[in-house]
């Protein structure tokens, strides 16, 4: 309704009144305001084998990180919420401070914090370090964000659009420099050749995206990840102490979910720092128990509660249903609540 500046009395009350409201055109769309959603759950990318092929998909390099979602409030307020949603607004300051200055009154950004190593890639290692491992409280000053979706902006929800007109706005929002949000490109190629480039530079794989498709949260198959080496989260049920290994641990001993109970995945003894070992077995001697929480038999192993979810990198698998050249990469934080693998039941 239009607001009208009243006077008590006077010949003047009249003039100064605003015109009375019209009636509104029907055929005209009555815009309203999408109210901003505390939360959104992320779109999740469905492992797949091979990229696939068509102009209805977009390719992106696939970042190894912490999926993080931004939200831009009312009042420049800004919050940094993780896939689990927990509140990590005060452990990435940087990125915190870019979004204020995108100009935007309200938005969702949806993306990867990372941190880079020297050659550009994206390393889940330096990462879990900057934030002072799992549990740890330190912010990550020098992580960046990758940003590849866009939820909600200015008072408008995005999520039906397609990813194509999704992609045009985030690319208008991220048109001025920013040195800790960034915008993850779409590239303009085929599948297959973009995810054998991806892995002569040692990235980790690529996501492909159907162009056409609304923002749905879930894995449901519109977005896509084809990696170049397996990398999954896996249980740990206990470890060898090792008396020359770094850290004290000569392997970790892995579980993945079947159903509704754990099998064993075989070991990793690989992967690891001073540091990151160090730091590991002191959480691991936290969680010590007298068995192994499945039937196992391994001499020496001290038998932790498969609480502890470890980023393995890997090859493949034998054909007795253990992990291939396994590698640690670290623990997955409790908020970022990764899935842990989960065998088929057959």
């Amino acid at each position: 309704m239009c607001a009208r500046r009243v006077l008590r009395s006077g010949p003047a009350a009249e003039t100064l009144k605003s015109p009375p409201n019209r009636r509104r055109d029907s055929r005209q769309r009555e815009l309203l305001l999408d109210p901003m959603p505390d939360r959104v759950e992320p779109c999740l990318a469905l492992l797949a084998d091979k990229a696939p092929e068509g102009s209805d998909w977009a390719y992106e390099i696939k970042w190894d990180g912490y999926r993080l979602a931004v939200h831009i409030g009312p009042g420049r307020k800004v919050r940094i919420i993780t896939r689990g949603g927990h509140d990590w607004t005060s452990r990435f300051p940087t990125i915190a401070a870019d979004a204020l200055d995108l100009g935007a009154e309200t938005a969702i950004l949806d993306g990867e914090a990372v941190v880079l190593d020297a050659t550009g890639a994206s390393d889940f290692g330096a990462l879990q370090q900057a934030l002072g491992g799992r549990g740890g409280k330190q912010s990550a000053a020098g992580a960046l964000l990758y940003a590849f979706d866009l939820l909600y902006l200015d008072g408008r929800d995005l999520r039906s659009l397609s990813l194509i007109e999704r992609r045009d706005l985030l690319t208008r929002l991220l048109a001025g420099t920013h040195s800790a949000i960034r915008l993850s490109e779409e590239f303009n190629t085929e599948g297959a050749p973009f995810l054998q480039l991806a892995c002569q530079i040692g990235l980790e794989g690529i996501i492909a995206k159907r162009r056409h498709a609304p923002y749905r949260s879930g894995r449901g198959g519109d977005w896509l990840k084809i990696k170049c080496i397996q990398s999954d989260t896996f249980l740990i049920l206990g470890y060898e102490p090792s008396a020359v290994a770094l850290g004290g641990i000569g392997r970790l001993l892995l579980a993945a979910r079947k159903g509704d109970s754990l099998a064993y995945v075989g070991s990793v003894g690989t992967g690891f720092t001073v540091k990151t070992a160090t730091e590991l077995r002191k959480q691991l001697t936290a969680l010590k128990i007298n068995k192994p929480a499945i039937p196992i038999k391994a001499k020496g192993t001290v038998w932790v509660t498969p609480a502890l979810p470890a980023e393995i990198a890997f090859r493949g698998w034998t054909n007795d249903g253990n992990l291939r050249h396994a590698s640690y990469k670290g623990l997955r934080e409790g908020a970022d609540t990764a899935d842990v693998f989960e065998l088929d039941m057959a």
